[in-house]
């Protein structure tokens, strides 16, 4: 631990379980406030557990709810320097033939996945530009990149979008001294739909995907964690427009 981000102030969405509970705990232990969001309120009382100093449970799809949690934040902790969008998924979805798709299991999924950040992101921002300091971090997937192992065409086109989002919003802001980036996690075990997911693919499935893997492993929360503590970091304030791909060579 060295620290490195004390004084911080930081939102991590999606805080309650897997990637996000990982990413609370790593920027608490480099001295950062971390404020944690998430619709699961029993997930947040384990975000604390994880170093969280105040946690919100809300639906980051309601603008408003999602900018009332993000002042509260700001009052609280003085400003907010760090916004980690994690909140995301798949939403018990399953891939189906496209003429399946309805509009609402369409809809959802960009909720989850872009509306969200792009509302966190609009709320944050004026602390950020007043601070002349800000990072920005959205976790999007493989699936940002190239089509997705879930087969969920919504799920695709959301992650996409916030690649393209990460993009639009770093040339907007970075004259503010805001970075903005984008991790792109491989395959990593680490909530119930991602192991159901795991185990969906049989024994033959599992081995051809450990086999792209150029380290032979799956993910884990800590691996795209860290990634994101660095990015949040001084030492990262010339990395800003960039999505990452932290997924063991795969890609």
């Amino acid at each position: 631990m060295t620290q490195t981000l004390t004084q911080r102030r930081a939102i991590v969405t999606g805080a309650a379980q897997g990637i996000g509970r990982s990413i609370v705990q790593a920027l608490a232990a480099e001295g950062a406030r971390v404020a944690a969001f998430d619709l699961d309120g029993e997930g947040l009382r384990l975000a604390v557990e994880a170093g969280a100093t105040t946690t919100h449970q809300l639906d980051l799809a309601d603008r408003d709810a999602a900018f009332r949690a993000v002042q509260d934040v700001a009052d609280a902790f003085g400003g907010v320097d760090i916004l980690i969008n994690c909140a995301g998924g798949v939403r018990g979805q399953v891939g189906r033939p496209l003429e399946e798709v309805s509009e609402a299991d369409w809809r959802v999924l960009f909720d989850a996945n872009v509306n969200g950040a792009f509302f966190c992101a609009q709320a944050v921002a004026p602390s950020m530009k007043a601070g002349g300091f800000g990072r920005i971090v959205n976790i999007a997937s493989g699936a940002g990149l190239r089509p997705s192992l879930t087969g969920i065409q919504a799920y695709t086109a959301s992650k996409h979008a916030l690649v393209g989002l990460t993009k639009q919003l770093s040339f907007e802001l970075g004259p503010h001294g805001i970075t903005v980036n984008s991790v792109a996690p491989g395959f990593v075990l680490s909530n119930p739909a991602t192991q159901r997911q795991w185990e969906s693919y049989g024994e033959d499935g599992q081995k051809r995907l450990m086999e792209s893997i150029h380290t032979r492993r799956l993910g884990k929360p800590e691996d795209i964690a860290n990634t994101v503590a660095f990015l949040t970091s001084e030492a990262a304030g010339w990395i800003s427009g960039q999505i990452i791909s932290v997924d063991g060579g795969r890609s």
